[in-house]
């Protein structure tokens, strides 16, 4: 069980601090929380500990559960891109599916997710809801593998991005470094 101090991963979220368990009065009922303080983001949020594991909190990755992770990189895209459904109908499932990922909060998904959308970038030019799940997937990758490796966002961007530099993006707007006011 997570305790006070104890640095987390709230999926969707990024890397929080534990901060001090706080009990509040819900509907004449005593309930305990955890005051989560994300270490990215100018953020604390209350998340009730009955709750930590249905929310998906978790623990930091290992650097070999990290590895493995980043593993996932260098292999090819889950869905075929040439013949991507690019209806409506066809990004509305997976960005569902995307987001369900994101949810749970597996770094392995979340790497699986930007691989797919950097490669779906070296064929076409990605719209909105893609450049978004994009960003907020790398967004989330970063603050865990810079709290884990103790490196500084454009060293970990460099890494993340490695496996891409021999392809021809489609879009250079999707490389564009994260600025530390959205993180």
């Amino acid at each position: 069980m997570f305790k006070v101090d104890d640095v987390v991963v709230y999926p969707a979220h990024g890397v929080a601090s534990i901060e001090e368990v706080v009990e509040k009065s819900v509907l004449g009922k005593t309930v305990k929380f955890f005051k989560l303080k994300l270490l990215f983001k100018n953020t604390k949020i209350l998340v009730p500990i009955r709750n930590v594991q249905k929310i998906g909190i978790r623990y930091l990755n290992s650097l070999r559960e990290l590895k493995i992770a980043f593993n996932e990189l260098f292999k090819p895209p889950v869905k075929k891109l040439t013949g991507l459904d690019i209806t409506p109908t066809g990004w509305n499932k997976r960005h569902k599916e995307y987001q369900i990922k994101i949810q749970d909060g597996l770094l392995v998904e979340m790497m699986q997710i930007y691989r797919d959308l950097m490669h779906t970038s070296f064929e076409k030019e990605l719209s909105f809801g893609e450049r978004n799940i994009l960003h907020v997937t790398e967004e989330l990758i970063v603050e865990e593998i810079q709290h884990i490796k103790g490196k500084e966002k454009d060293v970990v961007l460099q890494e993340l991005r490695s496996p891409f530099k021999q392809f021809v993006f489609h879009d250079h707007r999707n490389l564009k470094p994260i600025s530390s006011s959205s993180i």
